[in-house]
């Protein structure tokens, strides 16, 4: 087995092998560290014997065991028989199916509302998504040592008020509802985009979270959870298009359209139908809506940005952050002109979150590009650049920024 071969296995099981030790040993640390020993067990077993049939089930077994023998080494002779009664209800079922998703589980369990709201995307992304600190605190603009903190005392939390591993009954499904919905969104934006690294789209990523969105829409028939899924299937279907044959990143604008997924835009937009049947649009829905927008345009230029800025506005009555509000901006200035958009980005320029936000700053610097201002193009792009993380996307502002910049070191105005 090669080890590309080995890293992909590990990218497609990793997450939900966890997710079902955490069940099983109730223990974050313990589940995380025992998973990696079965890594490094198949890394060592399956070249020879080749790899099993489920090696889901086979890395589950493996470190449910390392991990019983670990407790039974810490655990006095009572405490373990005590526990081992307990754990026999918890068996390693690797079964599909909605109630016994052990990744579905753990995200309902780390966003019980017994978890302060700030604890449990954190959580969350960092046990389910599997990110690192550094990572979840950068897909929530927030500092890892902030981030590091409430992650540990959610797991204290959870252990010391002994709240279950498992999926609530259907009156308790709703309070819940909004936080899983969002977190489902985050593993997908996390997977589309990365935070950083040298990868734009992590697949495993985008794959989980359409198929936990799927899954929660046969337990909780929600408009929003439509809205979800359809927003989830209506982006996955531009991935081909994001990326050239050399790796570079490619914007929405420049895209060939033709490498996007019409059969998943086409269910895409069934979910999206359903959704908008069943009452009034929430957040995700919208999104969703805007997704379809772009995806019924066969070209860049007859984009309808008068309509992408009217849901715009609907979403941004219904969740008024700043990133929505950039993204507004950017709307307008492709409905106005670059200047008109300028002028919105300057009302926003007060917003801490969006100075640390290399997202803005490039688009400054592409609004300024399009009003001829390459002085102002450059230095917003430069900006950008000491924000950014991913490698590609820095690639890319790199690539702008030369691009304004003439031999000579002056700036130099942009091809119209």
């Amino acid at each position: 087995m090669s080890t590309i071969a080995f890293e992909e296995l590990y990218q497609q099981h990793s997450r939900r092998v966890l997710a079902t030790l955490i069940r099983l040993l109730r223990d974050f640390d313990l589940a995380e560290e025992v998973m990696q020993e079965a890594f490094a067990a198949a890394l060592q077993v399956w070249p020879e014997q080749g790899v099993p049939d489920n090696p889901r089930a086979w890395l589950v077994r493996t470190g449910h065991n390392k991990g019983i023998d670990q407790i039974r080494r810490r655990q006095t002779a009572r405490e373990f028989a005590s526990w081992q009664l307990q754990e026999e209800h918890s068996t390693p079922d690797c079964e599909p199916g909605v109630f016994n998703d052990d990744m579905l589980r753990l995200i309902f369990t780390c966003c019980h509302p017994g978890l302060a709201l700030e604890v449990q995307l954190p959580l969350t992304l960092r046990e389910v998504c599997g990110l690192t600190t550094e990572q979840v605190a950068a897909g929530l603009l927030q500092k890892p040592t902030s981030v590091a903190q409430r992650i540990v005392r959610a797991k204290r939390k959870i252990r010391d008020a002994a709240i279950p591993y498992e999926i609530p009954g259907s009156r308790n499904l709703q309070p819940r509802l909004q936080a899983v919905l969002h977190v489902i969104y985050l593993i997908f934006n996390e997977g589309y985009s990365r935070s950083d690294g040298v990868q734009v789209v992590d697949v495993s990523l985008t794959r989980e979270a359409i198929r936990l969105a799927g899954l929660l829409s046969t337990l909780l028939p929600d408009p929003e959870v439509y809205g979800v899924l359809a927003l989830l299937l209506l982006q996955d279907a531009r991935r081909d298009a994001r990326q050239d044959t050399e790796g570079n990143l490619v914007t929405l604008e420049d895209q060939d359209r033709r490498l996007w997924d019409q059969d998943q835009i086409a269910l895409g937009q069934q979910w999206l139908i359903r959704s908008l049947h069943q009452g009034s649009a929430g957040p995700y829905t919208l999104q969703a809506a805007i997704a379809a927008v772009h995806s019924e345009a066969v070209t860049a230029e007859v984009t309808d940005w008068a309509q992408l800025v009217g849901l715009y506005d609907r979403l941004f009555l219904l969740q008024s952050t700043p990133v929505v509000a950039l993204n507004r901006a950017v709307a307008m200035a492709m409905r106005d002109g670059p200047e008109q958009g300028l002028a919105r980005l300057d009302e926003l320029a007060d917003q801490p979150v969006l100075q640390t936000y290399h997202l803005y700053h490039a688009a400054r610097a592409d609004l300024f590009r399009r009003c001829q201002r390459p002085a102002e193009a450059c230095e917003a792009y430069e900006q950008a650049l000491k924000l950014v993380r991913q490698e590609p996307e820095r690639q890319f502002l790199v690539r702008r920024l030369q691009s304004l910049q003439s031999p000579t070191g002056k700036y130099a105005l942009p091809s119209p």
